[in-house]
């Protein structure tokens, strides 16, 4: 009897609920949803951070102002109302004080080690991740495991050190010569003029793809999007930055449990476009069979199959696996593959992109380069004067151009969005506040490379001059010149344009690789302006700030050549 009594009780209670829930559902609904607005507003602390209202109340605040395209926009214009600390989500703060770059992202190892901080990566990141056969590859980029993150970057880290670049150049050789008898054959003198953030994406990725693969795939040759895979990227990043803003998202999308499971099943194919081109390159080096892809290469190739002990990032990645087998699998060089077509063409890209636009916005600029150039070039410091390219040690011997680069990286640093870390659970104070654990943190290249104190007053103006010792006021050994040297010197500590700490972009020497050389390179070959002055480009950001509407028009140029120049005794340049 007290078990049915029990069992009547439990069941009207039951129907009680169940009949307050039907009568008054409309308000529970309302009462919980403000109890949660309520505990997001209050969260952590947060609450004593400005920021936009709706933004301590919900992350679809971010979500929106991200798929708008134009977030770095948003930042600049809350940091200037609110100052260094602004909440841009519930459990999300942004931080424009250079200070806080030391914590966050771990540049002081002192520091580091003295409270025992480790910030890792947020969900963000997870978004990110490439899908092959239905499981997520985390790269060393999109791995949320520091511990996992450090043991891959020890695997290959060697194959993208400063002195592993001698290796590479002939890649970047071969690819810009091309690049620059195609850019004369399609575009020199070519009314329609030449759309310049395509066709330097175009060189981008053949470049990578040679250096990763020893072979172009025909984007320079065929001027073309090969396979649609640019197109494809494009559309990818679009999606990744909002729904990076709101993660689990991307379970309902790109990474439904259900869509991942039918593809490990077999009955559709899941795997991003870039990692199907990924693995064709690496069947093509290592037979079909090696990844059990038997339908041969996606896309064409412009050489016949290298020699597996050929120097390029595979050949460095395969002999990792061989060294460490225990950790670096097929899965993990596969990755790294991945990892390269990815991001490794993007980012260059829009840095080479930002380069020519601020120097074709600025002609005092291009014209002080053009001298450098011209100058080096009379003084028989070149050693090709007949493709006009320069190589990696002459680019390094031209200051002002280094200046124009480093301050295109500074007015137009590819990536967007705050590179977002979570503070560990003890808390860390940054920048003078101290923040709880949990909490996510960042900043964006684009708020900490405008700050006055750092850059100067005329943080909006191109000027590459900032980044240069003025030799008419700094005499050697004089306490100007060690002062202006200090300067400048801050000014390269505070580059963030790769990133920061053992995060720092991987790949950033390749990329100043091919920079530092088709940058001069074209200046020597052409004469580039704008197709209408009078036209700005437009500016994207998904994740990544890509440029568009930037249209160029080119003009073969008499290349200055040295003094006592004599063409018939001049050798076959090196790498031709």
């Amino acid at each position: 009897m007290e078990r049915n009594g029990e069992s009547f009780h439990g069941g009207a209670s039951r129907s009680i609920l169940l009949t307050v829930i039907t009568q008054y559902w409309l308000p529970i609904i309302i009462a919980v949803t403000l109890g949660w607005l309520v505990k997001n507003r209050l969260n952590r602390g947060l609450n004593q951070y400005p920021g936009p209202f709706l933004a301590s109340l919900t992350d679809w605040w971010r979500f929106w102002d991200v798929y708008g395209q134009r977030p770095e926009v948003t930042h600049q214009q809350l940091h200037a109302k609110y100052g260094d600390v602004v909440r841009l989500g519930p459990n999300s703060l942004s931080f424009a004080d250079p200070k806080a770059l030391k914590t966050i992202y771990g540049l002081n190892k002192g520091f580091v080690k003295l409270i025992l901080i480790r910030i890792l990566q947020s969900d963000f990141y997870v978004v990110q991740q490439s899908v092959v056969k239905g499981h997520s590859l985390a790269s060393l980029f999109s791995t949320t495991d520091n511990d996992f993150h450090s043991q891959f970057r020890r695997c290959v880290n060697a194959a993208f050190s400063m002195s592993a670049l001698v290796q590479y150049e002939p890649f970047v050789d071969n690819t810009t010569k091309l690049f620059l008898d195609q850019t004369e054959r399609l575009f020199a003198n070519n009314i329609d003029g030449c759309d310049f953030t395509k066709w330097l994406q175009f060189y981008a990725f053949d470049v990578i793809g040679e250096i990763t693969y020893s072979k172009r795939h025909g984007f320079i040759e065929k001027n073309e999007d090969i396979d649609g895979i640019v197109s494809y990227l494009s559309k990818l990043f679009l999606y990744v930055a909002p729904i990076g803003q709101i993660p689990f998202l991307d379970r309902f999308f790109l990474k439904n449990p259900i869509y991942l499971k039918l593809s490990q099943w077999g009955f559709i194919d899941s795997t991003f476009p870039v990692a199907k081109f990924a693995r064709t390159r690496m069947a093509e080096r290592l037979g079909p069979g090696y990844l059990n892809d038997p339908k041969g290469p996606l896309l064409p190739v412009a050489d016949a199959k290298v020699d597996t002990k050929s120097p390029d990032l595979l050949s460095k990645f395969l002999a990792a696996r061989e060294a460490r087998p225990e950790f670096m699998s097929d899965t993990l060089v596969q990755t790294m593959a991945v990892s390269m077509a990815f991001a490794g063409s993007e980012t260059t890209a829009i840095s080479l992109g930002s380069v020519f636009y601020y120097l074709l916005r600025n002609p005092a600029a291009l014209d002080s380069l053009r001298k450098e150039l011209d100058e080096f070039a009379r003084r028989g410091e070149f050693s090709d004067y007949e493709t006009g390219l320069v190589t990696w040690g002459e680019s390094q011997k031209l200051p002002y151009l280094d200046a124009c680069i480093k301050e295109a990286f500074r007015m137009h640093p590819a990536a967007g969005l705050p590179l977002e870390r979570i503070v560990p659970p003890q808390g860390a104070e940054i920048a003078g506040h101290f923040v709880k654990g949990g909490t996510i943190v960042g900043c964006s290249a684009w708020i900490i490379h405008r700050r006055p104190e750092i850059w100067g007053e005329d943080v909006e103006a191109y000027r590459p001059e900032r980044w240069l010792v003025d030799e008419k006021t700094a005499a050697p050994g004089s306490a100007e010149r060690d002062e202006q040297e200090k300067k400048i010197r801050e000014m390269n500590g505070m580059m963030f344009q790769f990133g920061m700490g053992s995060r720092t972009c991987i790949g950033k020497n390749i990329s100043l690789l091919e920079i530092y050389k088709v940058v001069p390179s074209l200046l020597r070959r052409f004469e580039i302006r704008f197709k209408d002055p009078n036209e700005e480009w437009k500016l994207v950001n998904a994740w990544f700030v890509k440029q568009q509407n930037f249209q160029a028009m080119f003009e073969p140029r008499e290349m200055v050549r040295s003094e006592g120049y004599d063409a018939e005794k001049v050798a076959v340049p090196a790498h031709a």
